[in-house]
């Protein structure tokens, strides 16, 4: 009976100990996802999370606790163009600072920040995120341990990285959005701000220069992305040319000022794989599609992960 006890514990510890190592075991997620990642407390100022997004070029960075390092929410550059003009977050300018964009602009990050999070677990699949991030409409998806702390982040950018020269050779036509908003190079910052924000918009072809109405909708003249927007609200220029702090007076600049002149396009023929080598390239992550020089789509990270799902 002795020895038979003694069996059964070492088989037991051994049960145990191989069910801790598949229980530890990360997914394949986390070799793809960016572990050392760079978060910030909830009590960083808008100006200066405008900075931090700004010098290495991340498009959102989460909050977590200074103590603890949980995961309390995250900030995205769709939040900073909300702030600043295209969305309700636009109150605290508006309202509490009566127009003040200096003195608003110095308020902390937790105001602005998405607190209800979706997250990942580290040991999550990379076609799980996929999942998740696409139901859910997500560009990027913290991914969290056991203890509910920031173990990494996954991104569309990560994703579509992964599969430069190995995706598939569907098309660029079978992906991409055929419905293009767009603005003309005369729009008012502001006005910019709010045809993305309400419509979930990351970038924004500008288009005109056509006597012809009908050719001028489609004529490609280029580009504003939301980075393009945080760089101006990050350029000593701004400040230095102020003359008022009011912030209606800096969302009256034009966007031709600050728009990408000479944006990378691609036709509707390029393969997807050909796609996410472009993006790995050139370090962007979205092409207005063009054919014809004329504005016939566009195609984003986003789209790439739809595609992913059938590889």
């Amino acid at each position: 009976m002795k020895d038979k006890t003694s069996v059964n514990r070492k088989s037991n510890t051994g049960a145990v100990e191989r069910e801790t190592k598949v229980h530890d075991k990360e997914g394949d997620i986390m070799a793809i996802a960016t572990r050392d990642v760079i978060s910030i407390p909830p009590s960083k100022s808008i100006k200066d999370t405008a900075k931090v997004m700004m010098e290495h070029e991340f498009r959102r960075l989460p909050i977590t606790d200074p103590g603890s390092g949980k995961l309390l929410g995250i900030v995205t550059v769709m939040d900073i163009l909300d702030f600043f003009g295209g969305g309700k977050k636009f109150n605290i300018i508006e309202k509490k600072y009566e127009d003040n964009f200096l003195a608003a602009i110095n308020e902390p990050v937790k105001e602005i920040m998405t607190r209800d999070l979706i997250t990942e677990s580290n040991k999550s699949s990379i076609g799980e995120t996929i999942e998740t991030m696409l139901a859910n409409q997500l560009g990027a998806i913290p991914i969290v341990d056991a203890d509910e702390k920031l173990a990494g982040i996954v991104t569309e950018r990560d994703i579509a990285l992964s599969l430069a020269g190995v995706a598939g050779k569907e098309t660029v036509q079978d992906y991409m959005s055929p419905k293009v908003f767009n603005t003309t190079p005369g729009t008012p910052l502001g006005d910019a701000c709010k045809i993305m924000v309400r419509n979930g918009l990351r970038r924004i072809p500008i288009v005109g220069g056509e006597a012809d109405i009908s050719k001028a909708a489609k004529k490609l003249l280029g580009i504003l992305t939301s980075t393009d927007v945080i760089r101006f609200l990050n350029a000593k220029e701004l400040f230095d040319n102020l003359n008022s702090n009011l912030a209606t007076d800096v969302l009256k600049t034009v966007i031709s000022d600050i728009m990408v002149k000479e944006p990378i396009t691609v036709e509707p023929t390029m393969t997807i794989g050909e796609l996410c080598e472009l993006f790995a390239e050139k370090n962007i992550g979205g092409v207005p599609v063009v054919k014809n020089d004329e504005v016939i789509g566009i195609i984003t990270e986003r789209d790439v992960l739809n595609a992913v799902k059938r590889y």
